[in-house]
């Protein structure tokens, strides 16, 4: 089953020496629009994975197909959404998932702060309530070591 998680950050340090492992992901499919056509980007982050990790970019709309076509990559893959509005967007698409790792949304004005590294604007708790409504476990860690702080269903 895939591990998904919400983090701003995407690809970064952490993902890589503690998520990675503590999932044993062989995939990570990062799924955001702006990114699946920002090059640059795309590589930067992929220096950072390791051997034997695959990785892709998708927008939104081709997560579904593309699992659709790999259904192995769902078995093991670590799933990252760059806001909540993507994981929403994914889920209505028939992307379906059970739990959801709140990992870092960082604080803006007009955000509230509802735990040290995560900072919700009214469009996200929006977002969270509509998975919350359909039965989505919202799992509140930064790391894997961190004490598991689960929210609704």
């Amino acid at each position: 089953m895939a591990f998904v998680r919400v983090d701003n950050r995407l690809v970064h340090g952490q993902i890589i020496e503690t998520w990675l492992p503590f999932t044993h992901a062989r995939a990570i499919l990062v799924v955001n629009d702006a990114l699946a056509g920002d090059f640059l980007r795309q590589e930067i982050m992929s220096l950072a994975i390791p051997a034997g990790v695959r990785i892709e970019f998708l927008p939104v709309a081709e997560l579904v197909p593309f699992l659709g076509r790999n259904p192995l990559e769902a078995e093991g893959a670590l799933i990252l959404f760059a806001s909540c509005r993507d994981a929403r967007a994914a889920y209505e698409k028939g992307f379906g998932f059970g739990n959801l790792n709140l990992g870092n949304l960082h604080y803006a004005p007009g955000k509230k702060q509802v735990c040290p590294h995560v900072a919700l604007s009214k469009e996200d708790e929006s977002c969270l309530d509509f998975l919350r409504d359909n039965g989505v476990r919202l799992d509140y860690r930064c790391v894997p070591s961190d004490p598991l702080q689960l929210r609704g269903a």
